[in-house]
């Protein structure tokens, strides 16, 4: 299972971020410029857990935006399932995939971002990444959950 305390500071960090982020907003022009060289340098984050081997990146779609995309491999990295498309957003880059893993228990997190939105967000799977949950707004303030 997922140390609560690790995922409280996730969490925590992530709500410091957005706060900042709302103080200080990302123009657009740092959006474009990131949007422009972030391909050229950004690995594809990894996490293990036993067997199991996942990979999430995000990349430019044919609409203009990015997404995030998640692929599992029960063998140790051998072979790999489908990709999903964890974000799956038509009005914002879904942007600086992270992820974790822990027994057969997957997060993933990243940012939404537009012209007037920067927020972090988050997906879980309790199935080894077969399904995930919801997406989570982390920067929603109060009680967030699948209900959200």
């Amino acid at each position: 299972m997922i140390n609560i305390l690790a995922l409280g500071i996730v969490v925590l960090i992530a709500l410091v971020i957005a706060a900042t982020l709302a103080v200080n907003p990302i123009s657009q022009a740092q959006i474009e410029g990131s949007k422009a060289t972030r391909n050229v340098f950004q690995a594809a984050p990894i996490a293990i857990s036993g067997e199991n081997v996942y990979i999430v990146w995000f990349s430019d779609m044919p609409n203009n935006n990015s997404e995030v995309f998640f692929r599992a491999s029960n063998n140790g990295g051998a072979t790999f399932g489908d990709k999903i498309n964890l974000s799956n957003t038509t009005t914002a880059d879904s942007t600086d995939a992270e992820i974790a893993a822990d027994g057969d228990e997957v997060i993933v997190t990243w940012w939404e971002r537009n012209q007037t939105s920067n927020e972090p967000v988050f997906r879980a799977s309790v199935d080894n990444g077969l399904t995930f949950g919801p997406l989570l707004k982390l920067g929603t303030n109060g009680t967030i959950g699948a209900n959200e």
